[in-house]
């Protein structure tokens, strides 16, 4: 039964603002979509906090602050652990059964092996992926190279997930890569568009600019490239299929894979700074190719 289309105007939520201080080169909206064991869709509205799709398509508000990243503790493994704090941001969870975290200023991911992961810049301003264990011990997973394939220095990942073996998976702006739980880090695909039109909001010359991204069970691997508007799907083979393409300004942040669904966060992109003007929807994907909106904020 196609589930119905939602508008939700004002939400009685906190919401909770930080400045970004990584360097990016443009604000941006949330990325955070996940699914639980109930179906219950979570995503990230950056205008005001944390919502959950329901039963039904039911819209409600869902404790969380209004970061740009969230994972899922399916098994509440982190409800009650201790969360580092940076002097640039936070991990928090938010609500039980199941526990969000969320990120202010980074990614976060859950492994597959309860584990806790998460990007951090060294003293020697290198990028490391560090495993957070709900027992507060964190070790450097890997200390990641000083560049990118173009030689950019990698200073920053956009999105971070969880895949077979307890490896994880992060994104630059046009590349995905893969971690093993032996520190060996290999390329899942390396992304040059062929038809790429400009987004608000993102600055610099267009490029696929991947942001969030799911791991299916096949090995497949979902992802956001949000500076082209398009949903792509990277196949264990290498194969890139794009599985939707959106019309400027509204575009991919995050995705979330559950059974044969594929669930994405899109924004309407601005280059406003106001984040109350970045409208986010969710639509979901079927197998068939047919897509349907199930949630969507038209105003505030």
């Amino acid at each position: 039964m196609r589930r119905p289309t939602l508008v939700f105007s004002a939400i009685a939520a906190a919401v909770v603002f930080t400045q970004l201080t990584t360097g990016l080169a443009w604000s941006h909206p949330g990325s955070g979509i996940v699914i639980d064991r109930r179906g219950n869709v979570y995503f990230v509205d950056t205008g005001q906090g944390v919502l959950k799709i329901g039963p039904g398509g039911r819209l409600t508000p869902h404790p969380g602050p209004a970061y740009h990243w969230m994972t899922i503790d399916a098994s509440d493994r982190f409800a009650r652990a201790r969360l580092p704090s940076f002097s640039f941001g936070e991990i928090v969870q938010a609500g039980v059964n199941p526990t969000l975290i969320l990120g202010s200023d980074f990614p976060v991911a859950v492994g597959h092996d309860g584990n806790l992961y998460y990007p951090l810049l060294s003293a020697e301003k290198r990028l490391q992926i560090i495993k957070l264990t709900p027992t507060g011990q964190s070790t450097v997973l890997i200390t990641l190279p000083p560049s990118t394939d173009d030689s950019r220095p990698l200073r920053w990942v956009n999105g971070m997930a969880a895949g077979a073996y307890n490896a994880i998976y992060f994104t630059e702006s046009d590349a995905i890569r893969k971690v093993a739980q032996n520190g060996t880090v290999s390329t899942v695909a390396t992304i040059r568009p062929v038809e790429c039109s400009r987004i608000p909001g993102i600055d610099e010359e267009p490029k696929p600019y991947l942001r969030g991204l799911d791991v299916d069970a096949q090995g497949a691997v979902y992802v956001a490239a949000s500076g082209c508007g398009s949903l792509l799907k990277v196949l264990p083979n290498g194969r890139v299929d794009t599985l939707l393409r959106t019309q400027s300004p509204w575009s991919p942040t995050g995705v979330a894979v559950s059974g044969a669904g594929v669930y994405v966060l899109e924004y309407l992109h601005t280059a406003s700074e106001n984040r109350r003007e970045w409208l986010p929807r969710v639509r979901k994907l079927s197998p068939n190719g047919k897509v349907v909106t199930i949630a969507s904020i038209e105003h505030r």
